[in-house]
């Protein structure tokens, strides 16, 4: 990692100070990890509503009337299913099937798109869309310092985000505009806690405000920390633990995201993967420990296969976590052991998602 001298700041960095953060590098950036505790703020989430900076996030602007037909081309589902107003999870792939990265895109209106990349993935992703764009009537365009993003997440998100912005939120995976305090604000019922919640895409010089009007209604400032063990529980990935350029979605469980029948680059090695298997022979499964101890990223599965991402669930009082390993051992209540820095802890597969709200 560079210097803290060479690290970004975002719109919100005095006020992660002002509010006690452990602040941290993180994919070229300084952010918060903490304020009062990840198990706080993980449980102020599932209970109540939190509030992330997630404005290190990079923003890919896609105009023209062939958007529809060039991101088709890019991106592994069906773009053209996403109405106008609509988001998706996708994937972007290599030409040999690997993952470049995963994104969300929203559709703003009929020849307009904005793509959501991983924060280290960005430079990497705005280069493919451009070097793929060549041919097709469409503006690709790097939106990144346009926006500031906070990802208000929990039951009671939706409720106060609502009376912060004075506005009716759309649903979940549906997009809206709204205007507060005289700025424009994108609106999308997307997050990665599995929560319901609202993505809040601002222009910077607004983040700080609307953040202190955020946390003024009752909403808790959560950090990175909180927001790993969050998606884990939901079996959510992370780019660079659980994807990368060396796996294909199939292993990694997101064929449900890849539509090879529209010709995204890499769909031919995506069903190849799909029919015959991962190369690697692997797959990524869920698994919780039956024992004490906390698995992580890089331990070993006796055996065959290795953890990409691990820690302690708050919700659930155990290890957790996600991992490469054989298919033969890819069923859910499969045993396996786990090496934890030299001791074998006792695990098993586990379903999707980890953690489920009580009814």
């Amino acid at each position: 990692m560079s210097s803290t001298t060479d690290l970004r700041r975002t719109p919100l960095y005095e006020r992660h100070l002002a509010a006690g953060a452990r602040v941290v590098p993180f994919a070229g950036w300084e952010m918060p990890v903490q304020y009062v505790g990840v198990k706080e703020e993980h449980l102020a989430v599932r209970s109540a509503a939190g509030v992330f900076d997630v404005s290190h996030m990079g923003e890919i602007r896609t105009v023209g009337p062939q958007a529809a037909a060039f991101l088709q081309r890019i991106l592994s589902n069906d773009v053209e299913k996403i109405a106008v107003g609509g988001s998706q999870y996708s994937v972007l792939c290599t030409e040999d099937g690997g993952v470049l990265d995963d994104l969300f895109t929203y559709r703003l209106a009929d020849d307009v798109y904005l793509t959501v990349t991983n924060a280290s993935n960005h430079a990497k992703d705005l280069a493919w869309f451009q070097r793929w764009a060549e041919g097709f009537d469409v503006t690709v365009e790097d939106a990144f310092d346009e926006f500031a993003m906070l990802a208000v997440q929990g039951p009671d998100a939706r409720r106060i985000t609502s009376q912060v912005l004075g506005y009716e939120l759309p649903g979940p995976f549906r997009t809206g505009g709204a205007i507060w305090n005289d700025a424009d604000v994108l609106v999308a019922g997307t997050g990665y806690t599995g929560e319901d919640g609202v993505e809040l895409l601002v222009p910077p010089a607004v983040a700080p405000d609307l953040w202190d009007a955020l946390l003024a209604a009752g909403v808790q400032p959560a950090g990175l920390g909180a927001r790993d063990t969050l998606r884990m529980e939901a079996c959510f990935h992370l780019y660079g633990n659980d994807l990368s350029e060396d796996r294909d979605p199939i292993g990694a469980g997101l064929g449900w995201a890849c539509k090879e029948a529209t010709g995204f680059v890499g769909s031919e090695a995506v069903a190849a993967a799909r029919a015959g298997g991962s190369p690697h022979g692997e797959k990524l499964v869920p698994f919780r420990f039956t024992d004490k101890g906390i698995p992580r990223g890089g331990n070993d599965v006796v055996g065959g296969g290795t953890v990409t991402s691990g820690t302690f669930s708050p919700s659930l009082g155990i290890g957790i976590g996600l991992a490469y390993v054989p298919v033969a051992s890819a069923e859910v209540g499969t045993p396996l052991t786990i090496d934890v820095r030299g001791r074998e802890r006792p695990a098993e597969v586990a379903t999707k998602p980890l953690y489920k709200r009580p009814n």
